[in-house]
C-alpha cells in the first residue's frame, strides 16, 4: 500500500515526540529534520519538503506549543493540518452542468496511467450519481484500445460511442457530442490517446480536440508509482494544454506515493480521484483530510463508513453486529462476511483505514489478491471442519488442525494461516459498529 514505509516512519518520529512530555526547540528542529528526510525519500518534490517544514517549524516552536501540556501531541497536529493544507485543504469535485446540459469531460495522460480504466471507472461513478454519461473512443493509435473501452462501459453499463480507427480524434469528438444530445447524455467522457512520453503531437491533438469541442474539464490521469515523474507529467500537461484537475492511479501499489504531496503544490491543479485497486469499482474521491490521517496512522473511518454501507446488506451487518456483542462470531459468519469484505477492497484495504490496526499491517501477512484466488482453498478448510469447530474456533487445538488440512488436502500451515486471518477479521469487525456509529455522530476524534 503507498505510503506504508513513510507512515512507519512518521510514527515512529511522533512515538519519540510523545515520550518526552516536555520539548524544547532542539527537539522539534530534531525531530522535523527526520520528517524532512521520510517525506524525501518518499518522493515528495524537494522544493515542497523544504516549504512544509518551514512551515511546520514556524508554528511548532511558538509558545502555545512549548509551553503547553502535550507538546508532542500539537507538533503532531500542526503536521497534520500543513499536511492537509499542502494537498489542498477542501475536496473537489468535478464541475457538471445541471440538468440535461452536456459536461464534456477531456481525459488525459501516458500509455500505462490507467488512463482508459480510469475513464470507465468515472463513468461509474457518474451514473452512481443519476448522470447519463456517454463514453467515447477517441484513441485511434493504441492497439485494443478502443476494444478495452467497450468492455469496460459494457461492465459499468454505460454506452460506448466509437469510430473505428480511421477517424480523427477532433472528429469523433464532434459526432459523439452530437449523439448526445441527440440521445439525452448528459456526460460525454472523451477517452483520448496517450503517448509512452510527453512530445508535441500528442499536446497538438489535445489542444486540436480542445480548439474545435467546448471542452469543460479537463482531467489528467498519471501513474502515482512514477513518483516525480508523475509531477512533472502533470506540470508539462497544465502548462502546455491546461488541466483542471488530477486522477492519481495505483495507490494501492507498492509506491512511496510522494505525488499525492506534491502534485497541488506544484501545479496549483487538485486532485479529484485515486485510484486504489483494478476492479472498477475502485475509484475513491480524494480527500485530502482522510488521506492526511492515512499517511499518519491514523486510519480513515469515513471512507470506511461509505465502502460499508455501499458493499454490505444493511440486515446481514446488523446480524452481525449482534453476534459481535454476543462473542458469537465464527468460521460459518467468517466465509459469508469475507465476500463482502473483499468487496469493500479487501483485508488488508479495510484494516489500513482502522486507528489502531493500520500500523500494525506490515506484522500481518494477509494478500487480498491471494486471498481471492485461494477462496476454494478456504472454503474446503471450513468446510473440512465439523460443526462445532466451525461454531467454536476455540477448540481448534494442534491434532484438530491436522485432520482438518488432511481433509482439505492442504498444509498444516494453510489451516494456521487460516485462523489467523480469522482472529484479525474478528478483531476488525468488532471494532467497525462503535467506530462508524461514533464517526457518524461526530464523537470520532483524530489520536492528536
Amino acid at each position: 500500500m503507498a505510503f506504508d514505509s513513510l507512515s512507519e516512519k512518521l510514527q515512529n518520529i511522533f512515538k519519540n515526540l510523545r515520550g518526552k512530555g516536555r520539548l524544547s526547540e532542539a527537539d522539534v528542529k530534531a525531530a522535523l529534520k527526520e520528517v524532512k528526510l521520510a517525506l524525501l525519500e518518499a518522493d515528495v518534490n524537494f522544493k515542497v519538503v523544504k516549504q512544509f517544514i518551514k512551515s511546520v517549524e514556524e508554528r511548532a516552536i511558538g509558545q502555545d506549543v512549548m509551553s503547553s501540556l502535550t507538546p508532542g501531541q500539537m507538533v503532531i497536529k500542526i503536521v497534520n493540518e500543513e499536511m492537509v493544507s499542502l494537498m489542498g485543504s477542501e475536496t473537489t469535485e468535478i464541475a457538471l452542468k445541471p440538468g440535461s446540459e452536456i459536461t464534456v469531460i477531456m481525459m488525459a495522460g501516458l500509455q500505462g496511467a490507467g488512463k482508459t480504466t480510469t475513464t470507465a471507472k468515472l463513468a461509474g461513478k457518474f451514473k452512481a450519481k443519476g448522470r447519463k454519461p456517454l463514453l467515447v473512443a477517441c484513441d485511434v493509435y493504441r492497439p485494443a484500445a478502443i476494444e478495452q473501452l467497450t468492455i469496460n462501459g459494457n461492465k459499468q453499463g454505460v454506452e460506448v460511442f466509437s469510430m473505428g480507427t480511421n477517424q480523427k480524434p477532433v472528429d469523433i469528438a464532434k459526432a459523439a457530442i452530437a449523439h448526445a444530445k441527440n440521445n439525452d447524455f448528459n456526460t460525454v467522457i472523451l477517452d483520448t490517446a496517450g503517448r509512452l512520453h510527453v512530445d508535441e503531437d500528442m499536446m497538438n491533438e489535445l489542444i486540436d480536440i480542445k480548439a474545435n469541442v467546448s471542452v469543460d474539464q479537463t482531467i489528467l490521469v498519471v501513474d502515482s508509482m512514477t513518483g516525480q515523474d508523475a509531477v512533472n507529467v502533470a506540470s508539462s500537461f497544465n502548462e502546455k494544454v491546461g488541466i483542471d484537475g488530477v486522477i492519481l492511479t495505483k495507490l494501492d501499489g507498492d509506491t512511496r506515493g510522494g505525488a499525492a504531496l506534491s502534485i497541488k503544490a506544484v501545479t496549483g491543479k487538485p486532485i479529484l480521484y485515486v485510484g486504489m485497486g483494478e476492479k472498477l469499482s475502485d475509484l475513491e474521491q480524494f480527500y485530502p483530510d482522510r488521506m492526511a490521517s492515512r499517511i499518519l496512522g491514523m486510519g480513515d473511518v469515513l471512507t470506511l463508513i461509505e465502502k460499508a454501507e455501499a458493499q454490505l446488506d444493511a440486515d446481514k451487518a446488523k446480524a452481525m453486529e449482534e453476534k459481535l456483542k454476543k462473542a458469537e462470531f465464527d468460521f460459518n459468519d467468517f466465509l459469508e462476511y469475507m465476500g463482502q469484505i473483499k468487496n469493500m477492497g479487501g483485508i488488508s484495504s479495510i484494516m489500513s483505514m482502522m486507528p489502531g490496526l493500520s500500523g500494525q499491517m506490515k506484522n500481518v501477512s494477509i494478500d487480498d489478491d491471494e486471498a481471492e484466488k485461494n477462496m476454494r482453498r478456504t472454503e474446503s478448510i471450513i468446510y473440512s471442519m465439523t460443526k462445532a469447530e466451525r461454531s467454536n474456533p476455540d477448540i481448534l487445538n494442534p491434532s484438530r488442525k491436522n485432520r482438518i488440512a488432511r481433509g482439505a488436502g492442504v498444509d498444516i500451515a494453510d489451516v494456521n494461516r487460516l485462523v489467523k486471518q480469522f482472529e484479525q477479521m474478528k478483531k476488525m469487525m468488532k471494532q467497525m459498529p462503535g467506530m462508524m456509529k461514533g464517526a457518524k455522530k461526530g464523537r470520532f476524534k483524530l489520536p492528536f
